[in-house]
């Protein structure tokens, strides 16, 4: 079989081996990521109550894109550390420019080369839309960096959800695959109440001490 007819995901970027997307989220797209429509269907409120996070608590969000959920999650809780996570520099380049950005002295953008750093602190981890654009070495570290007694809350585009938006639905995964990779992978995975377009998940790695 030639390479052409492999996924991208294992022919030009063999870390997202196991991804369901072919291709990563192209950054010249980020336009769509700052649409303030997003918010209508993945309200920051419902994310917020979700993540259930404890005062003072360390959140990660991973593959946070421009940033625009992880601004709104630092402004409501000003008491919670918020880290915005994502492998692509132009993206946290977005991030940073936003006047928003600058007034928030809770947030900080990072890459994947500080994730040593940031193993087992993470009280949530948020996972929002990424699901399906993980490969299973990401999902790895993702795990790495769950504290005990935390967990990582999975919002994704649900498969089997009539939308107008999002990605095509053999690029993502219903919520009985989401949940099935997941404890393939080393977790426990919970389903929790839908929302409009997307499935949620709270999952825990199962090597993880916990009460």
């Amino acid at each position: 079989m030639s390479d052409r007819r492999k996924p991208v995901s294992e022919v030009d970027d063999p870390q997202r081996s196991g991804a369901k997307q072919p291709e990563r989220f192209d950054a010249h797209r980020a336009d769509k990521l700052d649409d303030p429509s997003r918010f209508e269907y993945l309200p920051p409120d419902a994310i917020l109550s979700l993540l259930d996070l404890p005062t003072g608590a360390f959140l990660v969000d991973f593959g946070a894109g421009t940033g625009a959920f992880a601004i709104r999650l630092a402004q409501a809780r000003p008491d919670v550390s918020v880290v915005a996570l994502d492998e692509q520099p132009a993206m946290l380049d977005r991030l940073r420019a936003k006047p928003q950005a600058h007034t928030l002295a809770n947030l900080r953008a990072v890459l994947p080369d500080e994730l040593p750093c940031l193993a087992g602190r993470a009280d949530r981890v948020l996972a929002l839309n990424v699901l399906h654009e993980l490969g299973d070495a990401a999902l790895a570290s993702l795990a790495g960096l769950v504290a005990p007694n935390g967990f990582a809350l999975f919002i994704d585009w649900n498969a089997e959800a009539d939308r107008p938006v999002g990605p095509p639905r053999d690029h993502v995964y219903s919520p009985r695959e989401a949940v099935e990779r997941l404890e393939r992978l080393g977790f426990t995975a919970q389903s929790l109440p839908s929302l409009p377009y997307h499935y949620v998940l709270r999952a825990k790695p199962r090597s993880a001490t916990r009460d």
